[in-house]
């Protein structure tokens, strides 16, 4: 929906009860949801004369008829005298973020943040805002970073309250600030951050002088921690409209500063479809990935299709006849990635796991129309592991080009390889590939104890049963005696050789002390 030119700021009036019938059935369906717990705290705390609503999120997401779990309350009463009202009430009771003025509780099954009114500033070097408490609900919904999220019900009367005119901007799909955005986007930098998020996960335009002050004060999200940078970046990539959310952190220069790789990837040429840059691939690739969730948003799925070609702008290369390559870009790429997602903080395995799909994301042309030998299919789901069906995902999202025949192919090449995947795991067990002789069973046979050795017969029947596949316990001991023998571990007689050799039977190994060390070793 258009969104007005001029900056439309709006002035604060007195609280008012303008929602329409349907809009009060929604606000009274959120609050018949956590009744009567809702309107008994409301009236405790009216009883000792305070008040209490329901703010923010909870009242902008009953308006919206989507679900949602928080219920988030504000109060004009200081923590200490929070605690004191809800203490002897509350099933429990939790102080984690009282520094910032916010007492969590249970009551019957239902969890409740109450944070007494406040607001919130950045000193220019600080990564930790100062938090001031108020007396106001006006001016504690003026310090809030949007309008739809700066309305709230009163408890226990249920009078809706809406002074910066977040219902009308729900009804137009817009997001603006309650006052003026530098001096709210001063106050809390991740309010930049937040803007983009809630255009992916509302799909919201975002108002004209708001992307404006976010151009300006970009840089000042340095200041914000890694971890809420972080979290932001998460939700933004899990909403619905992600891309909505990346252009805006692109378009305004905060994707510079927080994932810089992004923005770069604007203007190179990509090696499979020269007419396409490949920040406008990524993006396609990624709204095909989230076609093919099946249980909801998947956080390491997304994050891969985006990240996956962020390798090509170090690895570019110009060749003969005007064509540009891009060798070895998911290598490079994958370390890119690492990278950057450590430094946002990401938990390791999230970490490890996108890398890794950046690194694989391109094994798959090498399968060419099906020439891929059984070996080389046992390695690809080997390599995969329990990434597999990710990898499927993404690479099949990787198909961007508008060539039908072309698509048609590698869909059906990719079905082939599913294929062939399924029958041989039916066969052979490939999600959990392993020699036919363990590592208590190679020391057995060999006649050695834990050592180096054992893992190196161990690596070497690894290789066998991927090549080969399933050859029968007894051609598998056969063919590790062969080896043996080659090696010099056995003579040609099946005997040890030598009974002082370090490792053989009869002379012990230093630093390792158990089978399951060397078999974990050798794996």
């Amino acid at each position: 929906m258009a969104v007005p030119e001029e900056n439309s700021t709006p002035e604060p009036h007195e609280p008012s009860s303008r929602a329409s019938q349907p809009q009060r059935v929604a606000i009274a369906e959120l609050l018949r949801r956590v009744a009567p717990v809702a309107d008994e705290l409301g009236e405790r705390f009216a009883a000792a004369g305070h008040e209490l609503a329901l703010v923010g999120g909870p009242v902008r997401d009953a308006l919206l008829r989507r679900p949602g779990k928080d219920v988030d309350l504000t109060t004009d009463a200081p923590p200490d005298r929070v605690l004191e009202l809800i203490g002897g009430w509350a099933d429990s009771v939790w102080t984690i973020g009282i520094e910032f003025g916010t007492v969590g509780l249970r009551k019957r099954g239902h969890e409740l943040e109450i944070t007494t009114y406040r607001s919130e500033s950045y000193d220019p070097k600080s990564r930790k805002p100062e938090v001031a408490y108020g007396t106001s609900l006006v001016e504690d919904l003026r310090r809030r970073d949007f309008a739809v999220n700066a309305m709230a019900a009163r408890l226990p009367g249920h009078e809706f309250v809406d002074p910066f005119g977040g219902l009308t901007d729900l009804q137009r799909k817009v997001l603006r600030t309650p006052g003026r955005p530098e001096d709210s986007f001063s106050d809390d930098p991740l309010r930049m951050m937040r803007a983009a998020r809630f255009a992916s996960q509302l799909g919201f335009t975002v108002a004209p002088d708001v992307v404006q002050a976010m151009t300006d004060m970009a840089g000042r999200i340095e200041i914000v921690s890694a971890e809420r940078v972080r979290d932001e970046l998460s939700k933004l990539v899990c909403g619905t409209y992600p891309r909505e959310g990346l252009a805006l952190l692109v378009d305004t220069g905060l994707a510079a500063e927080v994932l810089p790789e992004l923005p770069k990837l604007r203007l190179e040429i990509d090696e499979h479809h020269r007419h396409k840059d490949v920040y406008e691939h990524s993006l396609i690739v990624l709204e095909q990935a989230i076609a093919q969730e099946e249980d909801g948003p998947d956080l390491v799925l997304r994050l891969a299709a985006l990240l996956h070609d962020i390798g090509k702008p170090r690895t570019r290369k110009f060749e003969a006849g005007g064509r540009v390559s891009f060798h070895h870009h998911e290598v490079v790429g994958a370390k890119m990635t690492r990278k950057r997602l450590t430094e946002l903080r990401y938990p390791k395995d999230v970490v490890a796991d996108v890398s890794r799909l950046v690194e694989l994301h391109l094994r798959f042309h090498g399968y060419g129309t099906g020439e891929w030998t059984d070996s080389a299919v046992r390695r690809y789901v080997r390599d995969a592991g329990p990434l597999l069906s990710r990898l499927h995902k993404l690479t099949r999202a990787d198909c961007t080009t508008r060539n039908k025949r072309k698509a048609d192919r590698l869909r059906r090449t990719y079905d082939d390889l599913e294929t062939r995947i399924a029958r041989l795991s039916e066969e052979e067990e490939l999600a959990s590939i392993r020699p036919e002789v363990d590592g208590n069973e190679i020391q057995e046979i060999l006649g050695i104890k834990p050592s180096p050795l054992v893992g190196k017969a161990y690596r070497y029947m690894l290789e066998l049963r991927l090549d080969r596949g399933l050859i029968g316990k007894d051609a598998a001991v056969g063919e590790l005696r062969r080896w043996a023998v080659e090696q010099g571990i056995l003579d040609k007689s099946g005997t040890p050789v030598g009974a002082d050799r370090p490792g053989v039977d009869g002379v012990g190994t230093k630093g390792v002390s158990t089978d399951r060390t060397s078999e974990d070793e050798s794996s």
